[in-house]
């Protein structure tokens, strides 16, 4: 019998060094984890978004649910890998309702 088990997806992905890759995630589950993500940070607090390409959507999704509540900054954009730091600068009360993905094909 194998007692070995795997992490689920769900788990928080931000590494030590406050790396968050989600390239190699489901697009179906990605945009959630993200948002799970952005809504537990600590205020002051960041993380390091990795993905393949550029999260356009998420970011709408981010700036239309917490209103002024996060920094979204570019630290690479090239069209393998898009590095975006994304700064808690306040509380938020609530999580945003689930939405379908849109990645686009991705």
């Amino acid at each position: 019998m194998n007692t070995t088990t795997t992490a689920p997806l769900t788990d928080n992905l931000i590494g030590l060094d406050k790396v968050m890759d989600v390239r190699e995630i489901p697009c179906s589950i990605k945009h959630g984890l993200i948002l799970r993500n952005c809504f537990e940070l600590a205020v002051g607090d960041h993380f390091i978004l990795q993905n393949g390409r550029d999260p356009v959507h998420l970011r709408n999704d981010i700036s239309g649910s917490w209103p002024e509540a996060f920094a979204w900054d570019y630290l690479a954009r090239n069209v393998e890998e898009v590095q975006v730091k994304i700064t808690k600068l306040k509380a938020v009360t609530a999580m945003p309702a689930a939405k379908p993905h849109n990645c686009g094909g991705h």
